[in-house]
């Protein structure tokens, strides 16, 4: 599902890619947003869940706490910010969400499981287009302790509950050289309660399909061999991430939200600045970084998509 180029969070801000840490302090600290797609993408993530629970939740016992914790501050955050569309009140000892967008309301009494058919993180996770994840804070790192997650970028919830932060992220090329996995861990253990930072992570992608788990690669991954020279600009979309890490003050944990945003190449090229910097960070990227963005099947035609185009706009580099 592509979204509106005034509303899509272009990543580049220097004319060359390279790792960092590019987080940005947010105030007000928020982790979920709202866009045009909000029905559509609430639909597809319902449907997602209903078809593949398993697949797109997954929890740890230890992470109940922080996930009552994340549902109680989510549905705060959306009654705050769009009041138009959301209230959350409490009521004696129960608390009352509702969603007028859906014609829905949650209720439920804080920690009492038995006032609610669903764990907190997937109940709050339906009315989000986000993707919701708790990274445990423990006393020898960070763990991945629960997830709500349908819109994965070729990644599995389920091979990496229960793993520490380093291990996650061992696939991303370099990203051990000069120790800067564990730079941004400690970044994230110094995130004071409350706080919310917001970075933007990028990759590209075959289609407007925003659900793209590892389980299914073999469905998905495939379309990368039918880049064409001719249909590049329709089917090459780049995807981009915007991902918060908000510091829950009762148990302390990270609460990682996730939301996507895809826009196709011949939409993005309408944006000059953009066109450029998207060729020039391509450009120079390495053979592995290349490959772990999803890009080495079809590189050729897309650096000659984008040169044509810079071509025929006159834009010099």
């Amino acid at each position: 599902m592509s979204v509106k180029a005034e509303q899509f969070p272009f990543p580049f801000t220097e004319e060359r890619y390279a790792y960092s840490n590019n987080s940005s302090l947010q105030k007000p600290a928020r982790s979920v947003t709202m866009t045009d797609r909000y029905l559509e993408e609430i639909q597809l993530k319902r449907e997602l869940l209903q078809a593949n629970h398993q697949r797109c939740f997954r929890s740890l016992p230890l992470s109940l706490e922080s996930q009552w914790e994340a549902m109680r501050r989510i549905f705060n955050e959306l009654a705050e910010n769009e009041p138009e569309h959301f209230s959350f009140e409490k009521r004696g000892n129960e608390y009352r969400f509702q969603n007028l967008l859906l014609g829905e309301e949650e209720r439920f009494k804080y920690r009492d499981l038995s006032s609610i058919e669903r764990q907190p993180l997937d109940i709050a996770g339906r009315h989000v287009q986000e993707d919701l994840i708790i990274m445990g804070d423990r006393h020898d790192g960070l763990f991945l302790e629960a997830g709500q997650l349908c819109f994965p970028s070729n990644w599995s919830l389920t091979f990496v509950l229960g793993m520490d932060f380093k291990s996650i992220h061992t696939p991303v090329p370099g990203i051990t050289h000069k120790d800067f996995i564990g730079k941004v861990e400690r970044f994230i253990s110094r995130i004071l309660q409350n706080e919310a930072w917001e970075r933007k992570n990028w990759s590209m992608t075959i289609s407007n399909k925003l659900d793209t788990p590892l389980e299914t690669y073999a469905n998905w991954g495939k379309h990368r061999l039918q880049v064409t020279d001719e249909n590049v600009g329709e089917l090459v979309h780049l995807r981009v991430e915007v991902q918060r890490l908000l510091r829950l003050p009762l148990t302390n944990d990270i609460l990682f939200t996730i939301h996507t945003y895809l826009l196709s190449l011949n939409d993005l090229i309408r944006n000059d600045l953009w066109l450029k910097r998207l060729y020039t960070s391509i450009q120079f990227l390495s053979d592995d970084i290349a490959e772990y963005k999803g890009i080495a099947l079809y590189k050729n035609e897309l650096m000659q998509f984008l040169e044509k185009t810079l071509s025929e706009k006159g834009i010099s580099l």
